[in-house]
């Protein structure tokens, strides 16, 4: 019998699809696609990913979804080792009549109970029913939240800005179907297991919240579905309070004002770094669809590195004076400085919108 993971390669192989292809269609990296095609579960972030993605692997590839979460569970508990104490436990001397006689005893007993709930039994099971489960109205009050929603739950998303009202905006879970539709001011968003979405709440042009259906069952309402609601860095509740409570950021070796580019609207943007020393930088590019894996990487003088992004960008470099940055956008290019000589920084260089409504690229220096 085939393996989960062979399984699922074979089926791949079968169609003449690459993962690469698959990652495409499915919505899914394809590092997640190749862990489960080598049964490597160490790298999901938990549990309802991996159940999540097989079944929306297993429907891509026309195989029986159900079928997998089965041997997905089956190769789970061969994992587990069998305790040391049960294969040392000896064999019972408890005499073997004593046992029989405990049995009958057990059997007869069960037997009295059975026809003691038949004669008690309730005459209208039906109205012992539980109610009908009420509609959860949650509030989001973080840059992320996660949750299990059912159909009729609703929640609530802080709008970071003056032009829209009320200050909160509510998406409502309409149907749990084939797929997952729910109820935005833009109008409805239907979304397969494993997929995001990217929306707009405030007409500013660019994406201010990403939704995703991490975990749910086709055409099983009963179950729900593991939602997700992620924050745009630029509309985050730690983007309002800097908007309120200064309009600089203390970073050694830079003006008092860490704004690099002001504009009506936000537009994309390359970051180009130009190494003169070894160190090792990490990057990874804000809310953008496939691009939310974090790089690392070594390098030495004169290498060289361009980062594309259109919302913004999370930098960790192990010597800030380790290379020269330049940030390119709408014509013009401006040299930033992220620290001084041997500091270790972790920044975000991101669109951000103030007070006037109109939109400023900053630097943000965050804790190490």
């Amino acid at each position: 019998m085939k393996s989960l993971g062979e399984h699922l390669r074979t089926s791949r192989e079968a169609k003449g699809l690459d993962l690469e292809q698959a990652g495409k269609d499915t919505k899914i990296s394809i590092r997640y696609l190749q862990a489960l095609e080598n049964e490597d579960f160490s790298g999901f972030p938990g549990e309802a990913y991996i159940t999540g993605f097989l079944r929306n692997y297993g429907d891509y590839l026309e195989l029986d979804a159900q079928e997998l979460l089965n041997m997905y569970n089956i190769l789970k508990l061969q994992e587990q080792p069998i305790p040391v104490e049960q294969l040392l436990r000896s064999r019972s001397s408890f005499p073997k009549a004593a046992v029989v006689a405990i049995a009958i005893i057990l059997a007869l007993g069960g037997i009295g109970s059975g026809v003691y709930f038949i004669i008690n039994r309730p005459a209208n099971p039906k109205a012992e029913a539980q109610a009908p489960r009420a509609p959860v109205e949650y509030v989001m009050n973080e840059d992320s939240f996660e949750h299990r929603f059912f159909k009729g739950d609703s929640i609530l998303i802080p709008v970071i800005s003056e032009t829209v009202e009320p200050a909160q905006i509510k998406l409502e879970l309409v149907s749990l179907g084939e797929a997952v539709t729910i109820n935005t001011p833009g109008g409805p968003i239907i979304l397969d297991l494993a997929q995001e979405a990217y929306i707009d709440l405030d007409n500013t042009g660019i994406s201010t919240l990403c939704v995703s259906a991490i975990d749910y069952a086709k055409n099983k309402a009963n179950m729900g579905v593991l939602l997700r609601f992620e924050l745009n860095a630029a509309f985050s509740f730690a983007a309002a309070m800097e908007l309120e409570s200064s309009e600089a950021v203390n970073i050694p070796g830079q003006s008092v004002s860490t704004v690099i580019f002001t504009s009506p609207n936000p537009y994309p943007f390359t970051l180009q770094s130009v190494f003169q020393g070894y160190c090792m930088f990490r990057w990874e590019v804000l809310m953008e669809r496939d691009r939310r894996d974090r790089n690392e990487r070594f390098f030495q003088r004169l290498d060289e590195l361009n980062i594309q992004a259109q919302n913004g960008i999370r930098l960790w470099i192990s010597n800030a004076q380790a290379a020269r940055f330049v940030v390119i956008g709408g014509g013009r290019s401006v040299p930033v400085e992220l620290g001084s000589s041997g500091e270790v920084v972790v920044a975000d260089i991101r669109w951000v919108r103030d007070d006037d409504n109109r939109f400023r690229l900053i630097i943000v220096r965050l804790e190490v």
